[in-house]
């Protein structure tokens, strides 16, 4: 027997990949709704590989009853009128905006680093799927921390458009192309230029002068992975279209080296080591679009910290940063706590 599963927000970036990845993994599913807002209502958009096509629903008048899990995608403003609709009638709500990963009473969920946390589900009936950047982030991170013990992190990323959504990935074809035939390439979606440039704003920024991107890294790493550690972050917007980069620089406790670190994650979950030290030794955005991994490549030790590392993380944002963390929730949850006969 297999599960009556709602995507919500089906006909957007992630919504589509929760679909594709639902079907590619084979997800047990004895019944599949697709839900969005009005304006798509009636649209027909197909369901993975199979062959199989699906009606969009309006979710404003979607029944929630005797369905058993929903895949969110939908925004928090969306998310707030309709996760507790969807979780009083009994379908558990996985999330992928931000407004409940720093619920306590919600557990913010990467199945490789933190899965018992999902145990807590039931007080709201809703689990949390971390921000793009801090899924890729904890998984590199999670092997490493348990073997010589974490105490701070420093992390650059180098952040796709499509982190943005369509409009951003549209914003950055076209002010491409205008710039090659010499057209005006001004910013809608972005603060600035977003082709041909970086862009240190992701979000909306703080009093203290970090931006919400940031803190989400921070709050979101200390919550999954261990509230002692130090984190700072600075997030970066580049021209790429899918695919978060990340350079990060560990302190540990104890005493780790480069060959020690690169033979955990060589073993460790979701985590794929392409570690040469040679040109082209190492993975980019390109290679890893499509792929379910979380890459690290360029380990290596920081002679500037006692018992330091420093590495490059690569990982497909619509992937493991939304659709496939969601996607693996929902797998974790059928095993753990809703079991078909």
């Amino acid at each position: 027997m297999g599960y009556r599963v709602v995507v919500a927000g089906a006909t957007g970036n992630v919504g589509r990949e929760m679909l594709n990845i639902l079907a590619e993994r084979e997800f047990p599913i004895d019944e599949i709704a697709a839900v969005a807002s009005s304006r798509s209502q009636g649209d027909i958009i197909e369901f993975g590989e199979t062959g199989k096509t699906l009606k969009v629903q309006n979710i404003e008048h979607f029944d929630w009853s005797g369905w058993d899990m929903a895949l969110f995608a939908i925004g928090s403003d969306a998310t707030a009128i309709y996760a507790p609709k969807a979780a009083a009638a009994g379908c558990v709500v996985i999330d992928n905006s931000s407004l409940y990963r720093m619920d306590p009473d919600v557990p913010l969920i990467v199945p490789e680093v933190n899965p018992d946390a999902i145990d807590g589900y039931k007080k709201k009936n809703i689990i949390a799927n971390p921000n793009c950047s801090t899924a890729q982030l904890v998984v590199a991170l999670k092997p490493l921390h348990d073997a010589a013990k974490i105490t701070r992190v420093v992390v650059a990323t180098y952040q796709s458009v499509s982190g943005a959504g369509k409009q951003g990935m549209d914003e950055l074809f076209e002010q491409s192309r205008n710039i090659f035939v010499g057209d005006p390439a001004e910013p809608v979606k972005f603060t600035k230029q977003i082709a041909f440039n970086v862009i240190p704003h992701i979000d909306k920024f703080l009093d203290d002068g970090s931006t919400k991107e940031e803190w989400k890294m921070v709050v979101e790493t200390k919550k999954i992975l261990d509230p002692k550690i130090k984190v700072i972050a600075t997030c970066v917007r580049v021209p790429v279209f899918v695919g978060h980069s990340e350079a990060v620089n560990i302190e540990f406790e104890n005493e780790i080296s480069a060959k020690q670190a690169q033979s955990i994650l060589r073993e460790a979950p979701g985590v794929m080591l392409i570690d040469k030290r040679e040109d082209g030794g190492y993975v980019t955005p390109v290679e890893c679009v499509g792929d379910y991994a979380t890459f690290v490549s360029r380990v290596r030790e920081d002679s500037t910290v006692d018992n330091g590392l420093a590495l490059w993380c690569v990982s497909d944002n619509l992937r493991k940063g939304a659709a496939l963390n969601a996607v693996q929730i929902a797998e974790l949850l059928g095993r753990r706590h809703l079991k078909k006969a």
